[in-house]
């Protein structure tokens, strides 16, 4: 507890010498990386969408019991079938001291319709409509169901930063997958944070941003040190040892120490991304035949993964839906069955197997390496020799862009809280016009899943919904169109003192923004 006695002490001389001045709260988090970027639109992932919820902030955001609440767009009303009329709050500004408009969400939203990333959430959207400064409509081609989820994508962006060039005359608004930008390397946005130091993959420092919007909010923090930890037990030791007061995640492997450590408190949730492996078609013309899909599928150990490798800290998955949406289907499970599966590749006259590459990131989710290690040996079995290459997460998704490896993992989260977002990212026939399919490195294609989600996504009965939905993942669990692992649980470590089991939700994005520190 030294960490938190030696601010207390600090307190109460200042408290004692009578100044009206009060100790900073630092509070010391490690992650397994840091941001790969500054840009809120260069891509979608877990660590682009943290970074955004500290120095930028949604319209709407998820709360704990998945409700939506208000945060910058203070309300909302649905003017017709097609329209969703927002209102911002008055007197926002962002960090660089502009005023918060409508005209900032248009030009925000014309960017994320120009992403690669983003795009395809934004789809079914047409227009921002500016009604007033503080009054916009967004606007549908047709009836959406997931009109608020989609908002929780929308954190507004200072178009007069963003707006002009550079000394060597680049666009400010420029967007650069993986490369180097104005924006990759500079931001203002109206979030409880701004970014005032980064050395990539060392450091990246957050202070508090006084002008930030929120007084309501019980957050006291003044500063975060964001530090990158790939190494588990690394990480873990600085927790115990008081040198961070928050890590994330804790591997399975130290659950319990961290639960039992006097001064440390272990908050768990159950997660949501299901971790998969990708085939890829265009590289490997045996991935074209769907019982070699499905003999890889028989051939991977799911539950032995869950077991042996994630101790139990996961669920066994055989559908991208986990339980609770509404896509999700009961009746199907895991395949493994060894003899089956050689069956099936004798079947497909690959019998005698072939060689393929396979490549995984070594600190993006919970035991990945191990996982890619624990399937390049099932499928052994089954005369598959895979030579696997595994890296951080830096290096690794501009490889997974570029489709470099024969087999690749990714773990996905549904954006928007729903099925349909599964298959438009990971199993759409990939489509660069719309940003369908845009991590769907097997370049798998179904016109009929396709009409499946593009029916879904226009249907407002909750019921019929449902069923289309389900109907879409049976037809890609019997195309085995992609090899489902498990849908790994969530768990963080905090020092005593530090609340963060307030701020942490299923989205795994935690609100530092309202983080209490005692």
């Amino acid at each position: 507890m030294k960490h938190f006695a030696s601010k207390l002490a600090v307190a109460t001389l200042t408290a004692t010498l009578g100044t009206a001045a009060m100790a900073e709260v630092t509070v010391k988090v490690a992650y397994d990386a840091d941001p790969v970027s500054l840009d809120p639109h260069e891509q979608l992932s877990g660590g682009t969408l943290q970074l955004s919820h500290m120095v930028f902030d949604p319209l709407v955001r998820w709360t704990k019991d998945l409700q939506f609440a208000p945060r910058l767009a203070e309300s909302w009303e649905q003017i017709d079938e097609t329209t969703m009329r927002f209102k911002l709050r008055d007197g926002v500004t962002f960090h660089s001291g502009n005023a918060l408009t409508s005209a900032d969400v248009d030009w925000t939203f014309d960017r994320l319709k120009e992403s690669p990333d983003f795009k395809g959430i934004f789809a079914a959207f047409t227009d921002v409509e500016v009604v007033d400064e503080l009054t916009f409509d967004l606007k549908t081609s047709e009836p959406y169901p997931l009109v608020l989820h989609t908002a929780t994508y929308i954190f507004p962006m200072d178009s007069q930063f963003y707006t002009g060039t550079t000394e060597d005359g680049k666009d400010k608004a420029e967007l650069v997958k993986h490369g180097d930008s104005f924006a990759s390397r500079n931001l203002s946005g109206t979030g409880p944070f701004t970014v005032t130091e980064r050395e990539q993959g060392v450091k990246v420092v957050f202070d508090r941003f006084d002008g930030y919007w929120d007084t309501a909010s019980e957050g006291n923090v003044d500063k975060i040190i964001l530090t990158p930890i790939k190494e588990d037990p690394t990480r873990v030791a600085a927790l115990l040892a008081g040198d961070v007061d928050f890590i994330a995640p804790v591997p399975p492997t130290d659950l319990k120490r961290v639960e039992e450590n006097d001064g440390t408190n272990l908050i768990t949730e159950p997660g949501t991304r299901i971790i998969t492996f990708q085939l890829n078609q265009n590289r490997v013309d045996a991935f074209k035949d769907a019982r070699v899909r499905q003999a890889i599928d028989y051939a991977v150990n799911n539950a032995g993964i869950v077991d042996r490798i994630m101790r139990g800290f996961g669920t066994v998955g055989a559908q991208a839906s986990p339980a609770g949406y509404l896509g999700y289907d009961e009746s199907l499970t895991a395949r493994f069955d060894v003899e089956k599966a050689k069956a099936l590749m004798a079947e497909a006259g690959y019998a005698d197997g072939f060689s393929v590459t396979m490549m995984a990131p070594n600190n993006r989710y919970v035991n990945d390496d191990k996982i890619a290690q624990a399937v390049a040996s099932m499928l052994a079995k089954i005369n598959i020799k895979v030579d696997l290459q595994t890296m951080p997460k830096a290096q690794y998704w501009p490889a997974f862009d570029e489709r470099a490896a024969d087999m690749m993992m990714i773990g996905w989260h549904a954006d928007t809280e729903d099925s349909a977002n599964f298959h438009q990212f990971l199993t759409h026939c990939p489509d660069e016009a719309t940003g369908n399919g845009q991590y769907n490195s097997g370049n798998y294609c179904n016109p009929e899943a396709d009409a499946l989600m593009a029916e879904a996504n226009a249907e407002t009965d909750t019921a019929k919904r449902g069923e289309l939905l389900s109907k879409l993942e049976g037809i890609l669990y019997e195309d085995a169109a992609f090899i489902p692992l498990h849908w790994q649980n969530l768990a963080w470590g905090a020092r005593d003192g530090v609340h963060a089991e307030k701020i942490v939700n299923a989205l795994n994005f935690p609100y530092f923004g309202d983080l209490k520190v005692d």
